[in-house]
């Protein structure tokens, strides 16, 4: 029977650009099977070497994880979709509290929330619960930005910041609460003096530093909500741990290029970051926005929903996204609800938790140098040495490994383009009698074709351009793009 496969954006470099496929199947399992025969290098990016599907990637037949049916045996019929999730390289106010005195308003936030207060959901009262909330927004990047110029007007009345980054160029596309004045500029002194303008009545508290194992909880207990504006996997399940561990909500968010994914994670009434995904991917198999680009808008459209969220669990909204992951597609214009359940066999939510303080989640994503297997002999090159081999005629053939959109940006003079999703079926394209130079945009990817072609037997030397293009650009040719 015919069975779609919906494929996210992040593997479908390996679909051929596809974004749905169709295939004969009776399970979950045979679909998979068939997807994979027919798009060989997908399937080590969905199954571990033991042959079972990765921890980090989730499978659901229409709006059920498989999970909780029948493993990869789950029964499919005519229609069915199947789609494939993987992670995408954030106290509340009780009843109690609601009881207690709540700040009252002066006349000139009366007038500024006027359209609140007329709202029969929010009202006097729900402004007031806002006025006495207190949210702490991880990162004001492209999801913070919207998140907390939405909250900041809506009037959430203390609102803490963590950032330790400064303001660069290309923040500037997506990030919304910064401008050019700011390039150069700490985020968390351009974020304050934004929220300030928008609303000067409430209290803007800046914690300039990277949250780690040894600050989160003492920073999380201070505040009723988290929001998850982070873009990276130890922070994610740091902020998720930690609230786990306070009792707080976590309100999460995450984007790649024109898909996202919100939820309130809250293990006190549902599943939390763990439940979804118990391990994260491994370093570098999924790209991150600096690596496979963000369309501008969709971090607006996913904070916004983040501060939705926020405001909600603030006002005591019945509907919450609680036990519902979100997904969005901007580019089709899209939403789809799953449905997510707790895992009682969760390490820091479940019935049996193991994981009672913050853990090295550096070490926990594979990131610890002292955990890692010794990666792959890796031989790069400089820019500039580069340069000065090739204006003295060595023979050498260069490899850009970057999409054809990228290529169009910026290029070196006489490469040859082979995008990583293509090099090691393309490999007969590249002498291995020649040296071989490759590149990317930063390095990342370049790396990434070298071991993949050495693992299919590529027996020529393999060289990578230590910094990319980037390096290229700064150590070389400044009339070379940066993008």
């Amino acid at each position: 029977m015919s069975i779609t496969i919906a494929v996210p954006t992040a593997l479908r470099q390996f679909t051929g650009g596809q974004s749905r496929v169709e295939v004969e199947a009776t399970t979950a399992g045979e679909a998979l099977d068939q997807l994979t025969a027919e798009y060989s290098e997908l399937r080590r990016h969905l199954y571990s070497d033991q042959n079972t599907l990765r921890s980090f990637v989730n499978v659901y037949v229409n709006d059920e994880d498989i999970r909780h049916q029948s493993g990869p045996d789950t029964p499919l019929k005519q229609g069915d979709t199947l789609m494939i999730v993987p992670s995408i390289a954030g106290g509340s106010t009780t009843e109690a509290e609601v009881v207690a005195a709540l700040p009252a308003l002066s006349n000139e936030e009366i007038a500024r929330y006027s359209r609140h207060l007329i709202m029969p959901e929010v009202g006097l009262k729900g402004q007031q619960r806002l006025k006495a909330a207190s949210v702490l927004m991880i990162g004001t990047g492209g999801l913070g930005a919207p998140l907390g110029m939405y909250l900041a007007a809506a009037g959430v009345g203390r609102l803490g910041i963590v950032d330790f980054d400064v303001v660069d160029a290309s923040n500037l596309q997506r990030q919304i609460i910064h401008g050019t004045k700011d390039i150069g500029r700490r985020k968390i002194d351009s974020a304050r003096d934004r929220l300030s303008d928008i609303n000067p009545h409430i209290d803007i508290e800046t914690h300039e530093t990277r949250l780690s194992s040894d600050n989160a909880l003492a920073l999380i207990r201070n505040y009723d909500i988290v929001v998850d504006g982070t873009d990276n996997f130890p922070t994610r399940y740091l902020v998720n741990d930690a609230c786990v561990l306070s009792g707080k909500p976590n309100v999460y968010g995450s984007i790649f290029r024109f898909e996202g994914q919100a939820s309130v994670f809250w293990a006190e009434r549902g599943a939390c970051y763990r439940c979804l995904y118990p391990e994260p991917p491994p370093p570098g198999l999924v790209p991150s926005c600096a690596e496979g680009g963000v369309l501008g808008v969709l971090p607006g459209i996913v904070g916004a929903i983040q501060a939705n969220e926020t405001i909600k669990i603030i006002l005591g909204a019945p509907d919450t996204l609680v036990n519902r992951l979100l997904l969005f597609d901007a580019w089709q214009m899209k939403f789809r609800e799953l449905k997510l359940r707790k895992d009682p066999n969760c390490p820091v939510c479940g019935e049996h938790a193991t994981i009672k303080e913050l853990i090295d989640y550096e070490e926990f994503c594979g990131l610890s140098p002292n955990q890692q297997p010794e990666p792959p002999k890796l031989i790069e090159i400089t820019a500039s040495e580069l340069k000065r081999r090739l204006d003295r005629g060595d023979d050498i053939q260069v490899i850009d490994v970057r999409e054809p959109h990228e290529y169009e940006i910026a290029r070196l003079p006489g490469t040859t383009l082979i995008p990583l999703g293509q090099v090691v079926a393309r490999m007969n394209e590249i002498d291995p009698a020649r040296e071989t130079i490759m590149h990317c945009k930063g390095g990342v990817r370049s790396a990434k074709a070298i071991e993949a072609l050495q693992q299919a037997g590529f027996a020529g030397n393999l060289v990578n351009l230590k910094g990319g293009i980037t390096a290229w650009s700064n150590e070389v040719d400044p009339s070379v793009p940066k993008y």
